[in-house]
């Protein structure tokens, strides 16, 4: 009994040091995306304007972070192509985790024949790299929100799906899930009340972690002119667009680059951190 006591008493502290450690972190995570979303409110110039008689100037106390080929500010466009990639972003995470968690539930409750045929559909997407997919469907389907989002999807589902299937096999084999089945309880209420609060720690943990990812992967797309149309100001668009400029000013390909550096250096870090937690707070409830 003793022993058991310790054991939770040190998943509790060491749970209270690991929150009191990330705060910064959660801190610095909230404050970029605040930043991201009211980038636009917070632009201080039109980042649509276009004055060829300014084109490619140095930074100043006018344009923080100097000008464009066209004269535009690049500190507005920045702040506005933020709110669109990460944007992007989080609608096609959003979207890819509504697919793939439903899924995933079934198919590991169910089991035999619809679990068979997800896991052979799942294989088939996974055969083949993230990035030849996406980019293969945005050429077919050309560039647009609408486009990217579903390029997105259809690469990341598979990872919620898989990731709730395991768990919920898992959990079929656990005393509860068995006393529910045999009291009778319906389908969508041993789903929701018993499989769905086991889904939620781990989804959020690689949810967090996916984000970075997708930001790279729409902004990679961007990049290739796949994305968003022009004029819209987007980070990889503007990294391609900076490119033919980088020996007379690198401000142009720094700027959007330690944008997207800092989006995924965040977005990873707090994702480990999530799934740090989830995992200690699982060993202190399976010891206490």
């Amino acid at each position: 009994m003793r022993t058991l006591l310790s054991r939770t008493r040190s998943a509790r502290s060491a749970r209270r040091t690991g929150s009191g450690s990330a705060r910064p972190l959660l801190i610095a995570a909230g404050i970029l995306l605040a930043v991201v979303l009211a980038g636009p409110w917070l632009a201080p110039h039109d980042p649509y304007l276009v004055d060829l008689g300014q084109s490619l100037r140095p930074i100043s106390a006018n344009h923080l972070l100097g000008t464009d080929q066209l004269g535009r500010d690049v500190l507005s466009r920045v702040l506005t192509g933020g709110r669109t990639t990460v944007g992007i972003a989080l609608v096609a995470l959003a979207a890819s985790v509504l697919v793939g968690v439903p899924l995933g539930l079934y198919s590991g409750y169910l089991g035999r024949g619809t679990d068979w045929v997800t896991m052979r559909v799942s294989d088939a997407f996974m055969s083949f790299p993230e990035y030849v997919v996406a980019i293969v469907l945005t050429g077919l389907m050309g560039p647009g929100f609408l486009n990217l989002v579903l390029a997105v999807v259809v690469v990341k589902w598979v990872g919620y799906t898989r990731l709730v299937r395991s768990i919920v096999i898992q959990e079929k084999t656990q005393d509860y899930f068995m006393v529910s089945a045999v009291s009778g309880s319906s389908r969508t209420r041993t789903i929701t009340r018993h499989l769905i609060p086991h889904v939620v720690g781990p989804v959020l943990s690689l949810a967090t972690l996916d984000v970075g990812k997708i930001v790279l992967l729409v902004a990679s797309l961007s990049f290739l002119g796949l994305g968003v149309p022009q004029p819209s100001p987007e980070w990889g668009a503007m990294l391609s667009e900076g490119r033919a400029y980088f020996t007379r000013t690198t401000i142009l390909m720094l700027a959007p680059g330690m944008a997207i550096f800092l989006v995924v250096i965040l977005t990873s870090l707090a994702g480990d951190w999530l799934s740090a937690r989830y995992s200690l707070d699982q060993t202190g409830e399976s010891h206490a």
